[in-house]
């Protein structure tokens, strides 16, 4: 957004990380959040039977101190978590067995958004340097992509990999239009866009540019026949998530998603196994600060809380069961009665 209106160890990817201390920003308490009781009340089943609550579980702060913290995604062969900090340039990590926290990688070209790919390594989306990469196995560093028909990138934001190897991503230019989250503003040359590459050919393609809006998180359905896709709001028209039929490599009977972001923007997105849509919500009323899990077909039925505007989210944990969500200066976690649709 403009950018708001709304160590040792690095085991599954081979990685060298680098230490470092936390920013001076705000310091929250960690542990569950003042005044929890069973069952914890920012849980709020809004459709009664349709969405599941544990009882007996907390929302938890498990890290804080970062300026602006997006792009979780968890490590499960390494038990761990990592995320960017982005106006700090670097990538945060969180070990789930002690709850370590340590810079990864510093600095890191203003890295936003990460996944995985379907061998386990690291795809990142780098505001500065305008270019998705992949880390490899052993540390190195794969640019698999900068540019498009001779022109830079914007400054890729969001990324998913489907079942195929293709990487899927955003690339709406956030990251140039000012010097917070990047070196400095510079020129967009290419319309805000969604991209499909193929890293074994290098052959990439434009899947959908928004007629207004800028295109942001993305998320695949558990069979990846459908993409929903945040477009951000702009002046007079708020933002909305738009759902694709994904056919082959193009998309495909793009419509709009029914849910109301009147109230407070979305920024990230994430599915179940089930195929509820789950998507994080802030920079409106902070009464609606924190995530919304809706049915494939848009009902509303569940939210979470949060005291924080929230950026994004990720499901991890040993059994995928454990909702992450970054949101401004800290990191939350929870467990929920639902198992991520991630790979690996």
């Amino acid at each position: 957004m403009e950018r708001r209106t709304f160590l040792a160890g690095a085991a599954g990817l081979g990685i060298a990380v680098a230490t470092g201390t936390i920013a001076k920003a705000q310091i929250l308490p960690l542990g569950p959040l003042p005044g929890t009781r069973y069952p914890d009340p920012r849980l709020e089943i809004v459709k009664p039977g349709a969405f599941r609550r544990i009882g007996n579980t907390p929302i938890e702060r498990i890290a804080t101190g970062f300026h602006w913290a997006e792009g979780p995604v968890y490590v499960r062969d390494g038990g761990y978590l990592l995320w960017s900090d982005i106006p700090n340039n670097r990538i945060m990590r969180w070990s789930e067995d002690d709850g370590h926290v340590s810079v990864f990688r510093s600095p890191s070209n203003y890295s936003n958004g990460h996944t995985r790919d379907r061998e386990g390594r690291l795809i990142s989306c780098e505001h500065d340097t305008r270019r998705v990469t992949r880390t490899e196995h052993d540390g190195a560093i794969t640019v698999l992509m900068d540019r498009f028909d001779g022109k830079l990138l914007n400054s890729p934001n969001d990324v998913v990999v489907s079942a195929d190897g293709a990487v899927w991503f955003t690339d709406p230019g956030f990251g140039k239009l000012g010097s917070y989250e990047s070196t400095g503003k510079a020129p967009l040359e290419l319309p805000p866009s969604v991209y499909r590459l193929d890293p074994r050919t290098g052959r990439a393609s434009v899947v959908y540019t928004p007629e207004a809006g800028r295109p942001n998180g993305l998320a695949f359905s558990p069979d990846e026949k459908k993409l929903y896709l945040i477009v951000m709001a702009i002046p007079g028209q708020p933002g909305h998530i738009r759902v694709f039929d994904v056919a082959g490599e193009r998309l495909t009977n793009g419509k709009i998603f029914p849910a109301d972001f009147s109230q407070g923007g979305t920024d990230g997105v994430r599915c179940d196994t089930d195929g509820n849509v789950w998507c994080s919500v802030g920079s409106g009323n902070p009464a609606e600060d924190g995530v919304r899990c809706y049915t494939a077909d848009g009902e509303l039925i569940g939210k979470i809380h949060l005291p924080e505007t929230c950026a994004n989210l990720c499901f991890g944990g040993k059994k995928k069961n454990r909702l992450f969500m970054t949101a401004s200066t800290s990191v939350y976690a929870v467990y929920v009665d639902y198992t991520g649709a991630m790979v690996p």
